[in-house]
């Protein structure tokens, strides 16, 4: 397709999800941003609130949505379902979701919705004109289990990860305070949390003998951005083996690579990446994994879901390097 031959509109603009993918759309080479909505935020430009775009766009927040070819749903939890059910779209327009409404099979009228993992589903994903993205955890956690599931060896899986601030949200609450998350973790949604459900989904359509045995504890980190994960299983693998199992299975990912060296947040943070790392004692396998909880947990996979829709060039818009320091 010709430079910016794809209209995009964004609804919930004004949120974390909404900025990133703003962020990453306004450089993306195939795309013009038609429309950016916010209820809250109508009328004023979209840099009274992103500060970052600051020469980057004139574009002011509306309320109403216009034709467009790809709309990006960056609402809250609950609240794309409504959308949808309130608004009529073509049925031309593509529809790209964040929330977790989507991700488990529901339907928005004779909208389907493919699950958007690109490592697991690339070629549904392709056909698809609806796409449910994938949470951040979610994201993290399946990349460090999905090959083992391929190969029918995945048992119980203990595994926690640690995220930033910004996976709360934008909206203001006691556990984002400054002076409650600086210097401070905490434990939450103890082997309870919402992306535990499409994790297993994942995992059985690979292994239909897995079990209710995926067991998480997730950690909120005095950081902003992030997500890293550690998984433990027990495997009779070596751990040669196990990297072969993992390099095989993403040989062909534009995004997920396989580390010969224990990996750390900050090589993935502000990228689309997400690195493995593996280590072996006994016969417990330990996965890590880290990924940047907005881009390639939020904004940048769904433009990367986007890209195969239309046909681009995978990583178009998300050739992206890690700040590092």
């Amino acid at each position: 397709m010709g430079s910016k031959s794809i209209k995009a509109g964004i609804v919930g603009g004004a949120g974390y999800t909404g900025g990133e993918t703003l962020r990453l759309l306004v450089n993306h080479p195939d795309v013009e941003i038609s429309f950016v909505q916010s209820r809250s935020q109508a009328g004023k430009p979209l840099t009274d609130i992103h500060r970052d775009l600051v020469g980057d766009t004139t574009l002011k927040f509306v309320d109403a949505i216009g034709d467009v070819d790809v709309m990006f749903l960056c609402l809250g939890h609950g609240e794309s379902k409504v959308f949808l059910e309130q608004n009529s779209i073509p049925e031309r327009t593509k529809v790209i979701d964040l929330s977790q409404d989507f991700r488990l099979g529901e339907k928005s009228g004779s909208r389907t919705f493919a699950y958007g993992l690109p490592e697991l589903y690339k070629e549904q994903i392709k056909k698809s004109e609806n796409v449910a993205n994938p949470g951040c955890f979610a994201t993290a956690i399946q990349l460090g289990l999905l090959p083992l599931a391929k190969n029918g060896v995945l048992s119980d899986v203990y595994t926690t990860g640690i995220t930033g601030s910004t996976g709360a949200g934008q909206k203001l609450q006691e556990t984002s305070h400054f002076s409650w998350r600086s210097n401070n973790i905490s434990a939450y949604k103890t082997l309870t949390h919402q992306h535990l459900k499409e994790i297993n989904q994942s995992i059985r359509g690979l292994q239909n003998t897995f079990g209710d045995t995926l067991h998480f504890v997730p950690w909120r980190g005095d950081f902003t951005r992030g997500i890293f994960v550690s998984s433990i299983v027990r495997t009779s693998l070596s751990l040669s083996e196990a990297n072969d199992v993992f390099k095989s299975f993403y040989n062909q990912s534009a995004f997920t690579h396989v580390s010969d060296s224990m990996i750390d947040l900050k090589q993935v943070v502000n990228t689309n990446k997400c690195l493995v790392y593996l280590e072996k004692e006994g016969d417990q396998l330990v996965i890590h994994t880290a990924i940047d909880n907005l881009v390639k947990g939020a904004s940048g996979q769904a433009i990367q879901n986007m890209n195969l829709m239309f046909g681009l060039d995978e990583k178009a818009g998300l050739n992206l390097k890690s700040t590092v320091y």
